[in-house]
């Protein structure tokens, strides 16, 4: 790597990094926060659902915004995003009660994070075509490693300081990352060729799903891994505590699945050398289904962590295969929708797991809501194959 890439993959290994560290305060440990508070796991799942709708509706029109290459850029969403983030994480912190203003405030960063997750990855094919030479993989590994340390750390650190040390972390990484975003420019160059002007931006959802019928049949199947994958993050507490798992233990399975995410993302480049990015996926889904049974037949904790561990074949895989799925597949001016909707796929995976698993919870168990999430699971990955393998060849046939 050149003297020059090093510098921009180091300040975009910061934006990742920060922006993980955030997301571990912010979801993986949203129903200890929210439980504290007051929330039962029904009024959890609302308040998660809610936010994950909102993101939903959200990202594909900022992202067709984005798409038009006005002044709406992926650096200054990004920026507008952080700040917002700043200011709620600021807000919870001073806010000791009321559960209907924490509902408020926490569905609305919890919304406004979602949204801003895609566009990080689209702000790197942006700069890489601009002449901004980024190793990917190991930034998205490193900020997924980000995770795993705060995730660690922050168990310990709830046990012995309270959950407002979740907010506290967040001040400190959304406070880094506005300065690093701030300075993260992309270098001047020439405007679009003559030959841009003839391609065309899909921003309108009908004609995106009859333009690439393949990608959005995939996505549903992506839907489904995710309602598992969101369950067990979200309520990875719930499912632990019959097991004798405590708040410290919780911090150990998220670290050992986030610290795993980065030698699969490190590699990523190489593995796609030997195998194509549509059985990548595949891969993926196989790996998001066994690591759900594995999760429900677990009868101590050496088996949730043995399921963690399967990180590295399920999401580790996912995201960086699906972000490369992406950038193959569509036009440059559709790139970042295309973004957005792979990020819907893990949105509206946990719109679904909050509005069913939180109730589920109350009135079954974590059991039974493992089993619920196998089985959506499974279905993910026949929709998935039918999607890659079968509606994929017709297409390429047809081209």
């Amino acid at each position: 790597m050149t003297k020059t890439g090093r510098f921009w993959t180091l300040r975009y290994i910061i934006i990742n990094a920060t922006y993980f560290a955030v997301y571990s305060g912010i979801h993986a440990y949203a129903s200890v926060f929210l439980l504290e508070k007051g929330f039962s796991n029904t009024l959890i799942g609302i308040t998660l659902a809610l936010a994950n709708i909102l993101s939903v509706l959200f990202q594909p029109m900022i992202a067709g915004l984005i798409d038009k290459q006005g002044k709406l850029t992926n650096r200054n969403v990004s920026m507008a995003s952080t700040a917002l983030l700043l200011l709620g994480s600021v807000l919870l912190l001073i806010i000791k009660s009321g559960v209907v203003v924490i509902f408020i405030i926490f569905a609305l960063i919890y919304m406004v994070q979602m949204v801003y997750q895609p566009i990080i990855t689209a702000m790197y094919f942006e700069y890489e075509a601009a002449g901004c030479h980024i190793y990917y993989g190991l930034a998205r590994g490193l900020g997924s490693c980000g995770f795993a340390v705060v995730s660690f750390f922050t168990g310990r650190m709830i046990g012995r300081f309270g959950v407002t040390v979740l907010m506290v972390l967040d001040i400190i990484f959304l406070s880094i990352a506005l300065v690093v975003l701030y300075f993260f420019k992309k270098p001047e160059t020439p405007k679009a060729a003559s030959s841009d002007e003839s391609e065309t931006a899909h921003n309108n959802l009908f004609v995106f799903i009859k333009t690439y019928p393949s990608f959005m049949l995939f996505v549903a199947g992506a839907v489904c891994f995710f309602f598992a994958h969101n369950a067990i993050n979200d309520y990875m507490i719930q499912i632990i505590t019959p097991l004798g798992g405590t708040e410290s233990q919780m911090g150990t399975a998220v670290f050992i699945a986030a610290l795993l995410e980065l030698p699969t993302m490190a590699l990523i480049d190489k593995i796609m050398k030997k195998i194509t990015v549509k059985n990548l996926l595949l891969i993926s889904g196989t790996a998001f289904l066994i690591k759900t049974a594995l999760m429900l037949i677990a009868p101590n904790m050496v088996v949730v962590y043995v399921s963690q561990a399967m990180q590295m074949f399920a999401y580790a895989v996912f995201i960086p295969a699906g972000a490369y799925f992406v950038n193959q597949t569509m036009a440059r001016l559709d790139q970042v929708k295309g973004q957005a909707y792979i990020n819907c796929s893990i949105t509206l995976g946990g719109v679904f797991s909050s509005l069913v698993c939180g109730r589920l919870l109350d009135i079954k168990g974590p059991h039974f809501m493992l089993i619920v999430s196998l089985a959506v699971t499974a279905a993910g990955l026949v929709i998935a194959f039918l999607a890659l393998r079968v509606l994929g060849k017709s297409e390429e046939k047809r081209s």
